[in-house]
């Protein structure tokens, strides 16, 4: 089952990902400073990861494809891993709109 990671960072910050049941990381947040904020993080997650529109797909060049999933006030709640194909990208866009809702919690500390 797939899991969001809530991580406290050793400069006092938290971040979360979303991690496959594989234990690949998917999506991961920006630093927030504190933790109900990294939890709202992923409740939006959860309240935006159903439409599609809500989804970047992004490039650098032919081999480095990623997404951004963002809010409805268009900002960035998570970014993709890079991914060395288009097709790659896609289905992790498709990862995150199955997995993300019934995705358990867990939290950690680096």
């Amino acid at each position: 089952m797939a899991k969001f990671v809530i991580s406290k960072r050793s400069n006092g910050n938290y971040e979360f990902t979303l991690k496959s049941s594989n234990g690949q990381v998917i999506l991961t947040s920006q630093e927030y400073t504190l933790l109900t904020a990294c939890e709202n993080g992923i409740d939006a997650v959860r309240r935006n990861c159903k439409a599609l529109r809500r989804f970047e797909l992004k490039s650098i060049d032919e081999n480095q494809y990623y997404f951004n999933l963002k809010a409805a006030n268009g900002q960035v709640i998570g970014t993709s891993v890079m991914y060395n194909n288009a097709l790659s990208r896609d289905n992790g866009v498709a990862a995150v709109m199955s997995m993300a809702i019934p995705a358990s919690v867990e939290f950690v500390q680096i």
